[in-house]
Protein backbone atom coordinates (compact mmCIF):
# COMPACT_ATOMS: atom_id res chain seq x y z
CA UNK A 1 0.00 0.00 0.00
CA UNK A 2 1.13 3.55 -0.63
CA UNK A 3 0.40 6.45 1.72
CA UNK A 4 -0.33 10.02 1.17
CA UNK A 5 1.52 12.21 4.04
CA UNK A 6 0.22 15.82 4.21
CA UNK A 7 1.57 18.69 6.40
CA UNK A 8 -0.32 21.55 6.54
CA UNK A 9 2.77 24.15 7.95
CA UNK A 10 1.83 27.67 9.40
CA UNK A 11 5.59 27.62 10.25
CA UNK A 12 7.19 28.10 7.16
CA UNK A 13 10.08 29.37 8.01
CA UNK A 14 10.79 25.73 8.45
CA UNK A 15 10.20 24.29 5.18
CA UNK A 16 13.80 24.29 3.44
CA UNK A 17 14.66 22.33 6.56
CA UNK A 18 12.09 19.99 6.53
CA UNK A 19 12.06 19.07 2.83
CA UNK A 20 15.90 18.22 3.22
CA UNK A 21 15.29 15.98 5.93
CA UNK A 22 12.89 14.12 3.73
CA UNK A 23 14.89 13.55 0.84
CA UNK A 24 17.48 12.16 3.51
CA UNK A 25 15.15 10.10 4.46
CA UNK A 26 14.41 8.70 1.17
CA UNK A 27 11.34 10.90 0.22
CA UNK A 28 11.73 11.67 -3.81
CA UNK A 29 9.27 14.48 -4.08
CA UNK A 30 6.61 16.66 -2.99
CA UNK A 31 4.27 19.14 -4.04
CA UNK A 32 4.39 22.52 -2.09
CA UNK A 33 1.25 24.61 -2.41
CA UNK A 34 0.72 27.97 -0.64
CA UNK A 35 -2.32 28.07 1.55
CA UNK A 36 -4.75 30.32 3.50
CA UNK A 37 -6.34 29.24 6.82
CA UNK A 38 -10.46 29.53 7.56
CA UNK A 39 -9.69 32.08 10.41
CA UNK A 40 -7.68 34.21 8.00
CA UNK A 41 -10.22 33.99 5.37
CA UNK A 42 -13.02 34.49 7.96
CA UNK A 43 -11.77 37.66 9.41
CA UNK A 44 -12.01 39.63 5.98
CA UNK A 45 -15.43 38.68 5.80
CA UNK A 46 -16.36 38.82 9.31
CA UNK A 47 -15.20 41.73 10.88
CA UNK A 48 -15.55 40.81 14.50
CA UNK A 49 -13.68 36.69 13.96
CA UNK A 50 -11.04 39.91 13.13
CA UNK A 51 -11.06 41.65 16.33
CA UNK A 52 -11.04 38.12 18.07
CA UNK A 53 -8.47 37.10 16.47
CA UNK A 54 -6.26 39.87 16.82
CA UNK A 55 -7.17 39.25 21.09
CA UNK A 56 -6.49 35.74 20.58
CA UNK A 57 -3.32 36.24 18.90
CA UNK A 58 -1.65 39.20 20.61
CA UNK A 59 2.18 38.69 21.03
CA UNK A 60 1.99 35.46 18.81
CA UNK A 61 3.28 37.27 15.88
CA UNK A 62 0.37 36.34 12.93
CA UNK A 63 0.85 34.12 10.07
CA UNK A 64 -1.10 35.16 7.23
CA UNK A 65 -0.10 32.14 4.82
CA UNK A 66 0.90 28.41 5.21
CA UNK A 67 2.58 25.93 2.88
CA UNK A 68 1.06 22.64 2.78
CA UNK A 69 3.07 19.81 1.42
CA UNK A 70 1.65 16.43 -0.06
CA UNK A 71 3.87 13.73 -1.00
CA UNK A 72 3.54 9.74 -2.29
CA UNK A 73 5.32 7.56 -0.05
CA UNK A 74 5.18 3.27 -1.18
CA UNK A 75 6.89 2.39 1.81
CA UNK A 76 5.97 2.02 5.72
CA UNK A 77 9.22 2.69 7.11
CA UNK A 78 9.81 5.19 4.44
CA UNK A 79 6.83 7.20 5.60
CA UNK A 80 7.28 6.49 9.49
CA UNK A 81 10.99 8.02 8.80
CA UNK A 82 9.36 10.98 7.29
CA UNK A 83 7.00 10.93 9.92
CA UNK A 84 9.73 10.99 12.62
CA UNK A 85 11.89 13.62 10.73
CA UNK A 86 8.61 15.87 10.72
CA UNK A 87 8.05 15.89 13.99
CA UNK A 88 11.57 16.11 15.13
CA UNK A 89 11.76 20.07 13.23
CA UNK A 90 8.34 20.94 14.87
CA UNK A 91 9.40 20.12 17.83
CA UNK A 92 6.05 17.09 18.17
CA UNK A 93 3.80 19.61 17.18
CA UNK A 94 3.85 21.06 20.73
CA UNK A 95 3.30 24.82 20.25
CA UNK A 96 -0.21 25.74 19.26
CA UNK A 97 -0.43 26.81 15.51
CA UNK A 98 2.66 24.75 14.40
CA UNK A 99 -0.04 22.85 12.10
CA UNK A 100 -0.89 19.40 11.39
CA UNK A 101 0.19 16.15 9.25
CA UNK A 102 -1.94 13.75 8.63
CA UNK A 103 -1.68 10.92 6.27
CA UNK A 104 -4.39 9.03 4.01
CA UNK A 105 -3.87 5.27 2.19
CA UNK A 106 -4.00 5.34 -1.63
CA UNK A 107 -5.15 2.56 -3.57
CA UNK A 108 -3.10 3.33 -6.43
CA UNK A 109 -1.39 5.48 -8.31
CA UNK A 110 0.92 6.78 -11.43
CA UNK A 111 3.97 8.54 -11.76
CA UNK A 112 5.96 8.42 -8.71
CA UNK A 113 9.75 8.72 -8.73
CA UNK A 114 11.72 5.41 -7.69
CA UNK A 115 13.10 5.10 -4.36
CA UNK A 116 16.88 4.89 -3.75
CA UNK A 117 16.82 1.16 -3.04
CA UNK A 118 15.06 0.85 -6.61
CA UNK A 119 17.24 2.86 -8.33
CA UNK A 120 20.23 0.73 -6.77
CA UNK A 121 18.61 -2.47 -8.03
CA UNK A 122 17.94 -1.59 -11.54
CA UNK A 123 21.30 -0.22 -11.82
CA UNK A 124 22.58 -3.14 -10.30
CA UNK A 125 20.87 -4.97 -12.87
CA UNK A 126 21.89 -2.09 -15.85
CA UNK A 127 25.56 -3.50 -15.11
CA UNK A 128 24.73 -6.75 -14.64
CA UNK A 129 23.32 -6.88 -18.64
CA UNK A 130 26.16 -4.81 -20.03
CA UNK A 131 28.77 -7.45 -18.64
CA UNK A 132 26.44 -10.11 -20.52
CA UNK A 133 26.57 -7.89 -23.47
Amino acid sequence: MAYLLVVVLNKTEKLESILERLVEVDVRGATIVDSVGMGRTLESEIPIFGTLQEILNAGRGRRPENKTIFTVIKEERTLRDAQRVIKEELSGFKEPGTGIMFVLPIMDFIGLSPSLKEEEAALKEHRKIEKII
